[in-house]
């Protein structure tokens, strides 16, 4: 990462953020979990296990999500409609329920300490918001676990009525919400559906490497990358 990048951010007022992957470490928080969740799920076909794990990109062994991953960057609802043929399930809204319960549960592993940075960027009179593919109450749940979730101005998931990136309808809602234009905003996330989004919105796109996704994969669509979330007050040139 470099910090002395040319790309210098513009007048920014507003500040808009991935969830998993971003705020929290993707494969720190979800792959342990996960393992126990495909395993609920084809509980009544163990033979099932392997096919699902492998369609949602998802390695047994090392207990990973592999890049690509629909789960890395999908709603629910993608998610349940690669698994409903495999595990025989008939009732996706049944299954996307399930998923939804069990996501709220899963411990969230912080990228950075998030009340203190969120607190930090708020101060300095930032409008913050967040922007997840995950649905709303798992979202709003696993902000509440870090003792952060009052101080968004904005909090989207996939259902909250305004899509789901890759488009940007949540962060012109953003906009919308806060007064602010896509111009005075950045989008920080971990995935290429993040950074797509933040371009197709017409704001500043920030890359972070805790998602699944490197370098090299983000660099052409992302304005800067960083290495987590906390290097970004140094590079918006906040006072340490």
């Amino acid at each position: 990462m470099d910090l002395t990048d040319p790309t210098t951010p513009r007048d920014i007022k507003g500040i808009i953020f991935d969830k998993d992957g971003t705020l929290f470490d993707f494969n720190a928080t979800w792959g342990a979990w996960a393992r126990g969740v495909l395993e609920g799920e084809t509980a009544h076909r163990p033979d099932t296990l392997i096919p699902l794990a492998a369609a949602l990109g998802y390695d047994l062994d090392t207990g990973l999500f592999e890049k690509g991953s629909v789960v890395i960057a999908g709603t629910v609802h993608e998610i349940a409609s690669l698994a409903m043929p495999i595990v025989g399930e008939t009732d996706a809204d049944a299954m996307i329920v399930r998923f939804n319960a069990a996501a709220i549960d899963a411990p969230q592993v912080e990228a950075a300490p998030l009340a203190g940075f969120i607190a930090r960027l708020k101060s300095a009179g930032f409008k913050i918001g967040v922007a997840t593919n995950d649905a709303d109450a798992p979202a709003r749940a696993h902000l509440e676990k870090s003792e952060i979730e009052h101080l968004f101005d904005f909090i989207a998931g996939s259902d909250s009525g305004f899509g789901g990136k890759p488009a940007p309808g949540q962060l012109l809602a953003f906009c919308d919400v806060t007064g602010l234009t896509p111009n005075d905003c950045i989008m920080v996330g971990d995935s290429t559906h993040d950074l797509h989004a933040g371009r197709a919105a017409g704001m500043v796109c920030v890359a972070v490497l805790t998602g699944v996704a490197d370098r090299d994969e983000l660099a052409p669509h992302a304005d800067v990358v960083l290495d987590t979330i906390a290097d970004l007050p140094r590079w918006l040139g906040l006072q340490s």
